[in-house]
């Protein structure tokens, strides 16, 4: 019952930990990466329609982006829906593809975005603590319904807080390497 609880707490902190990867990947470092336009969708006949299923995304070189896109119709859909995307990426086509510069990040902007990532790294952990509680929450119950003795509950707790730990030093450490990334030049 308790060992349920606790690989059930372990579960749903290895997803935050990947949706906190999945948000940090959204944000630009200096480097063109193909994931920054991951969540991008196209109007595409009608339906939107992700990036990846409509042009193939390639680091040209550190600091530019080449798309090219499978329907030669779709090009300007592509390049509108990147601009909207509000990623400050301004896209230009060139026949069949895209070509995307990265413009340099200014001092000011990645403070910014050390900002933003300080925040989602702090939800993060909020997410990890709430786990946590639900966990405990858990144990404290089957307490009170006298399944599992004290000395159990209290074993079980402390396993979770070393769990907790855990996955809030990897959020610490993601944020540190996130941050070192976001302020080289």
């Amino acid at each position: 019952m308790i060992d349920e609880i606790e690989l059930d707490a372990q579960e749903r902190m290895d997803k935050s930990i990947s949706a906190l990867k999945g948000q940090f990947s959204k944000i630009r470092t200096g480097r063109a990466h193909p994931s920054l336009l991951d969540g991008i969708m196209v109007p595409y006949y009608g339906t939107d329609t992700p990036l990846k299923q409509v042009a193939n995304v390639i680091a040209e070189d550190s600091r530019t982006l080449a798309l090219t896109v499978f329907d030669k119709s779709a090009i300007q859909a592509v390049e509108k829906a990147i601009m909207q995307a509000d990623l400050g990426l301004n896209p230009m086509s060139a026949g069949g593809s895209i070509r995307i510069p990265l413009p340099p990040l200014t001092e000011e902007r990645r403070k910014d975005l050390i900002r933003v990532v300080r925040n989602e790294a702090e939800n993060g952990r909020v997410s990890i603590r709430n786990i946590r509680r639900d966990a405990n929450s858990d144990v404290k119950e089957l307490l009170k319904e006298k399944e599992i003795s004290e000395d159990e509950s209290r074993a079980a707790e402390e396993n979770i807080q070393s769990l907790t730990n855990d996955f809030i030093k990897k959020v610490d450490g993601m944020l540190a390497v996130k941050e070192k990334e976001l302020m080289e030049v």
